[in-house]
């Protein structure tokens, strides 16, 4: 199936985790307990059901790009609110949150440049997101720390109040739970 093909980009909803990923790798984790990812989600959702007649584009990469950009908006406006953060914090948090996503995409090696090879990329990412959902919290907080986020293994281990060996455990524990969830999903 190509993007000419759908109608349309998917629903909304089917973006929420995804959505729900990036917002957590962007909340400093000190900040959690005040700053609810999934709040933001749920936000970001709706001002794009309030907003979908301002969408212009026609396929899931415009869309997810879209959401993106509200995200974005949502989440500098609520850490503006907790931390009295510069304008060019909101900036440099743009520029994470679309690293955070290359990053995403370049976990699943997505170079594809035809409409049909976007739209299995697209699928990818929301298998991939999905089974980050299935892990335990450590694997999953190892893995988006480590691969989305590009910290080194030492760094994790900080964040984590681990040790390195500890991460180094699941990272590869949360590997292999991952690759066979997604060998699940095809």
């Amino acid at each position: 199936m190509t993007d000419s093909i759908r109608p349309g980009p998917r629903p909304l909803e089917q973006y929420a985790d995804y959505l729900r990923l990036l917002a957590r790798l962007q909340i400093d984790p000190r900040l959690r307990t005040r700053l609810d990812p999934s709040d933001i989600v749920q936000q970001t959702l709706l001002i794009a059901h309030e907003k979908r007649d301002d969408f212009r584009g026609r396929n899931d990469t415009e869309l997810s790009a879209w959401l993106r950009s509200i995200l974005v908006s949502i989440l500098a406006q609520q850490m503006r609110r907790l931390r009295a953060h510069l304008p060019e914090q909101a900036r440099s948090l743009e520029q994470s949150l679309d690293a955070s996503s290359a990053r995403l995409d370049a976990y699943l090696c997505a170079h594809q440049s035809t409409p049909g090879q976007r739209l299995v990329r697209a699928e990818r990412v929301l298998q991939l997101v999905a089974a980050l959902g299935e892990l335990p919290d450590d694997q999953r907080t190892a893995i988006e720390l480590h691969h989305l986020q590009g910290l080194t293994v030492p760094e994790v281990a900080r964040q984590m109040e681990r040790t390195v060996a500890s991460v180094t455990g699941l990272l590869y524990r949360g590997g292999r739970s991952l690759r066979q969830l997604l060998n699940d999903f095809r």
